[in-house]
């Protein structure tokens, strides 16, 4: 079983992920990092060369691939949940959290991150990210357990949330 963090970026699944992998003695596993290993660009890279599309069918083959291994923790991409059959594999093999903040909250975490793409092949500015935003809530809602808000919280706080959702609800499925 695997503990899965879905949200836009910026919400702090990968800070967050870290540290719960860290207290439940779990790999952690931040599916952006493994598509770029894999694929040898940046995400970014990967965006400018091969558009969305093609970013998207490599997160698939990726995420595919991690629902199908066990005792990890899982940052996803935000846009993974954009994949039905990657939600259906997310919600089969383990739990699923949102984690959500608001976009003021969002946009400055990755101010000044280079190294994130846009949110489409048209630059995402604010209009676009609230579009991106209600476009994805209903479907982090389909497939995630709980949506936890991050706003004004440290890290160490979402984590101590996080790992009793996963005692909760992954019972005797915990290492």
């Amino acid at each position: 079983m695997n503990l899965y963090l879905v949200g836009l970026r910026g919400s702090g699944k990968s800070t967050v992920g870290r540290r719960v992998a860290g207290r439940l003695g779990l790999a952690f596993v931040d599916a952006d990092a493994e598509v770029e290993r894999e694929a040898g660009r940046t995400v970014a890279e990967l965006f400018a060369a091969e558009g969305e599309a093609g970013f998207r069918a490599r997160e698939r083959r990726v995420m595919l691939a991690l629902a199908a291994r066990s005792g990890l923790v899982v940052a996803t991409g935000g846009g993974a949940v954009l994949d039905a059959g990657v939600r259906a594999a997310l919600a089969a093999s383990g739990v699923v959290v949102w984690l959500d903040a608001a976009p003021e909250v969002r946009a400055s975490r990755i101010a000044g991150d280079g190294g994130r793409p846009p949110l489409t092949e048209h630059g995402g500015g604010p209009a676009e990210e609230r579009a991106v935003a209600l476009a994805r809530e209903p479907l982090y809602r389909s497939c995630a357990a709980v949506r936890l808000g991050t706003d004004d919280r440290t890290p160490e706080e979402v984590a101590g949330d996080v790992e009793r959702v996963w005692r909760d609800l992954a019972g005797d499925d915990v290492r």
